[in-house]
């Protein structure tokens, strides 16, 4: 069961009404720099996209006037290769996972069991909300997706594509409706470059 203790900012406090209850995340060893803040940010992209900068590993919504909330990720593998314009096609609450066949002949002590798919909970590497980014109205195979390795935000992680603290991807999902539109920036890219760069779902975290 959870230890819902009091947490010292308000942002990540326990959250016991979640269809699985969060606890109070401990911040004693993330970087205070990767927590949800509003900053100033200066894009051409309009009020309502959300900007991931994946060199910086931090996310953006943009709120227009020179604002926008920024969020630490960690990126995995996926999300190096990824980069380009797109839309939320789809948005799940506590969403399924299913490993690669990659993933399950790699270590199929650990993925093996899960190869039908794991349900939505907090042992789930997906974490509590995922965003599924599609364009042309097809599945790009990237998620924008929770954790349950708080720890990895701000840094570079082994697989997946782009996760969020479970408690600012609850906050980011409350915030943006299907049809909003994704920017995702690659290392080297200035902002305003797009171009779409499809994997398969082999290489992919799937749900």
């Amino acid at each position: 069961m959870p230890q819902f203790f009091a947490s010292a900012d308000p942002r990540y406090g326990a959250l016991p009404d979640e269809p699985h209850p969060l606890p109070a995340l401990d911040l004693s060893g993330i970087d205070p720099d990767v927590l949800r803040r509003e900053v100033a940010f200066s894009a051409p992209e309009p009020a309502g996209t959300i900007v991931v900068d994946v060199a910086e590993r931090r996310l953006y919504l943009v709120h227009g006037g020179g604002r926008a909330t920024r969020y630490g990720v960690g990126v995995g593998k996926a999300g190096y290769e990824y980069r380009g314009a797109a839309t939320i096609g789809r948005k799940a609450v506590w969403p399924n996972w299913t490993p690669t066949p990659s993933m399950i002949s790699d270590n199929p002590a650990k993925n093996g069991p899960w190869r039908q798919g794991m349900p939505g909970g907090v042992n789930n590497p997906l974490g509590a909300r995922a965003l599924y980014l599609y364009n042309g109205g097809a599945d790009t195979m990237y998620r924008l997706h929770g954790t349950n390795e708080p720890d990895s935000i701000g840094h570079s992680v082994s697989s997946g594509c782009v996760r969020l603290l479970n408690h600012d991807i609850i906050d980011l999902y409350a915030r943006v409706p299907v049809g909003a539109r994704v920017v995702v920036r690659n290392v080297g890219e200035r902002p305003g470059g797009s171009r779409i760069v499809r994997r398969s779902r082999e290489d992919t975290l799937n749900l």
